[in-house]
């Protein structure tokens, strides 16, 4: 039986974690610290560790897995097969690489080499692509620059959300790898190069990329609320208040940037080309509700202009 440190973090790389403890021994698992969440701030453990409490496999949780105590700590785990990387967040040195006698193997949400980095699936919506994937590939130090191993395509639906892709594509990780894995340590499969120049870069989200600029397209600022559903949100500005706009689509006609109007019975916002229809709202200190809701509550939105 195959001996694996799994090295993960978020709900993206538990069915990957759930499908090797099934068919592998996996001997350790490495991950984030507790991060505070909340108001309040409360210490929750990372989705892969509680996995791995559930299960009686021992946990790391080294804040840089790049320090000389880490590395250390991390070689005192034992040697593995192979280390299985899924959504991990840092980067790891050749060193670690080179621990195992098969190398690390890291489950990519993209095509690659289109979107390495941080955010390939919330830039792939925001990018407008029509399909997306999952990528297994062998890990060097770079940013996901290593040889592809096994990819599986997966179409981007008109209503895919960050959320609902997400979801989809670490079903899709955990099958395909589960189905490549002992092709890849037998040596059955060979790895393929990457052609760097068609490589194209998702680097980290920031909070402030969620502010909607309507002087942009109605099919873009779409795209955008969509990608960052339901992380890190989309918003813009209304009477001094910031207004979360959580879902809505495109609809046809015309009024200036940021101005709400209504237009068939349907409340929408101009847009540099086009109206967005939000359907629905939540303002600050509010509940979300539906656009209908909102207008029943606040009269004089429709009229208003959004944005600072």
């Amino acid at each position: 039986m195959t001996r694996i440190i799994f090295m993960g973090t978020p709900d993206f790389a538990v069915p990957s974690l759930k499908r090797l403890m099934a068919d592998h021994d996996v001997i350790g698992v490495v991950t984030q610290p507790d991060r505070p969440v909340g108001r309040k701030q409360v210490l929750q453990p990372p989705p892969v560790k509680q996995v791995a409490i559930d299960n009686n496999i021992p946990v790391f949780q080294p804040e840089k897995l790049r320090k000389r105590d880490a590395i250390d700590r991390l070689k005192a785990m034992g040697t593995p097969d192979v280390y299985i990387v899924a959504a991990f967040g840092q980067i790891l040195p050749q060193e670690v690489l080179d621990i195992p006698a098969h190398g690390s193997i890291n489950v990519h949400a993209s095509l690659l080499p289109r979107w390495r980095g941080a955010s390939p699936i919330q830039t792939a919506i925001r990018e407008g692509d029509s399909e997306t994937g999952v990528t297994i590939m062998q890990m060097d130090a770079g940013l996901d620059t290593g040889p592809m191993l096994a990819k599986r395509a997966l179409p981007i639906e008109p209503d895919d959300t960050g959320a609902s892709l997400h979801d989809k594509l670490s079903v899709v990780g955990a099958d395909l790898l589960a189905e490549s894995l002992s092709g890849i340590l037998s040596g059955q499969v060979q790895p393929q190069p990457q052609d760097d120049a068609l490589a194209t870069l998702a680097p980290q989200i920031r909070k402030q990329e969620g502010a909607i600029d309507w002087s942009q397209d109605a099919v873009v600022i779409e795209r955008l609320v969509r990608a960052f559903t339901p992380w890190p949100g989309t918003y813009t500005t209304w009477d001094g208040k910031r207004l979360k706009v959580l879902s809505g689509s495109v609809v046809s006609g015309a009024a200036a940037p940021g101005d709400v109007v209504e237009r068939g019975g349907t409340v929408a916002i101009g847009t540099g080309d086009g109206l967005y229809a939000p359907t629905q709202l939540q303002l600050a200190g509010s509940k979300a509700v539906s656009v209908e809701d909102f207008v029943n509550g606040y009269g004089d939105f429709i009229g208003a202009t959004l944005g600072a």
